[in-house]
């Protein structure tokens, strides 16, 4: 059947009218891709994937696919061959060099600092010297500043690898660089109380993991051999001092495998232990293996900053947790149900033992235990309240 002019017409005014909203559309989506979409700087210290401060207090988020309407882009101040020797003992060129380097690149970050709406600054921007990459970003380029940290970062500490950083890290500027941002994100308490003090804007989000996809195992506490297990970075090796003589004291009595997984052999003088060195390809294989999980904690300055991250992360593998009651540590640990809350070797020895003679308390503590991380320090559970923190 042959169309008569009308209907030609139509159609030809019907396609034109098509076309043009396609064309409108491209024009649109490249327009809001441009002015609308979220553009946020990311400033760490050490490379993706490499801390677990990192890690956990924000990577998991900005590497999430599903926020489309935000772009992160994250730039560390160290490279990686510098960043595997820092904690080295020697290689002062190397370090040093790197340092360097790290110093120039965030010098020329700054000239394009314009195009991002919001920078997020976890720790500080250089680990050295004072803090005037984060004046300049503040009140130069007017930017706002999303400040993180998780520990307590004020206080002048340095490991034997580096003698001489506490006094050139210009520990001071975390006071200003609190003063010049917008919002503070912490992991406890205890720094929110220090961030308040310089800023009125400071939100507590706690250090999770992804329940979902990588803390996703729940411990099997029949298997064998039965074991207590300690995870962390040799700077909080001093820590361990606390269990050794208790769990020396308890191997007179049971039979049990003291695991520790490090980024470094403690050297334990006066105690037989397992050594796994930390590997993330291996970290929750490593981790599934054991039965109790320790956190013991010195109450000082620096511990009071903890977030409690080895206790979350036995926790969400059904491992109970036997901890200090310092830091984070006493909001996320219930005693006696999801975990026991210890002060003396006295409680130590009690409550490791209760563990260590019946699987069926490490089960239903353990079970808790996962179901509290799952609540409230997953990556789900604290998600909106991360993505809050660059609403305009």
């Amino acid at each position: 059947m042959e169309w008569d002019k009308a209907s030609q017409f139509n159609f030809i005014l019907y396609a034109n009218l098509l076309k043009s909203i396609c064309i409108f559309h491209c024009f649109f989506s490249t327009f809001a891709d441009k002015f609308f979409l979220l553009k946020i700087l990311v400033l760490s210290p050490a490379p993706n994937n490499i801390s677990p401060s990192q890690r956990f207090r924000f990577e998991h988020f900005i590497g999430k696919k599903n926020n489309q309407d935000i772009e992160f882009v994250q730039k560390p101040f160290f490279n990686l061959a510098t960043w595997k020797v820092l904690h080295q003992q020697k290689n002062y060129f190397q370090k040093s060099f790197g340092i360097l380097i790290g110093i120039i690149k965030r010098f020329l970050l700054l000239f394009t600092v314009f195009k991002y709406d919001f920078v997020f600054i976890h720790r500080e921007a250089a680990p050295v010297g004072p803090p005037i990459l984060e004046w300049v970003i503040a009140k130069v380029f007017r930017k706002k500043i999303i400040y993180d940290f998780d520990d307590a970062i004020w206080i002048s500490t340095s490991s034997a690898a580096n003698p001489t950083a506490a006094k050139i890290k210009s520990t001071w500027k975390v006071k200003k660089i609190c003063s010049y941002s917008k919002i503070i994100s912490v992991g406890n308490e205890f720094l929110a109380d220090y961030a308040k003090q310089f800023n009125n804007d400071v939100r507590i989000i706690p250090t999770v993991v992804d329940t979902n996809l990588i803390h996703n195992r729940l411990k099997n506490h029949q298997d064998q051999p039965l074991t207590i297990g300690w995870t962390g970075t040799f700077t909080n090796f001093y820590n361990l001092d606390m269990v050794v003589g208790v769990v020396n004291e308890l191997k007179k009595k049971y039979a049990f495998r003291f695991l520790i997984i490090a980024d470094k052999d403690p050297q334990l003088q006066g105690i037989n232990y397992d050594f796994k060195k930390w590997d993330i390809n291996t970290e929750i294989d490593d981790l599934i293996q054991i039965h109790i999980g320790i956190m013991p904690l010195k109450n000082t300055e620096i511990e009071q900053g903890k977030c409690a991250f080895k206790a979350i992360q036995y926790m969400s593998l059904g491992i109970p947790p036997v901890v200090s009651p310092v830091g984070a540590n006493k909001k996320l640990v219930t005693d006696c149900a999801n975990g026991f809350l210890v002060e003396s070797e006295e409680d130590w020895y009690n409550k490791l033992e209760v563990l260590i003679s019946n699987a069926d308390t490490r089960v239903q503590i353990g079970n808790n235990a996962r179901n509290r991380i799952v609540s409230n320090y997953s990556v789900q559970a604290v998600e909106k309240s991360f993505f809050q923190l660059f609403a305009q």
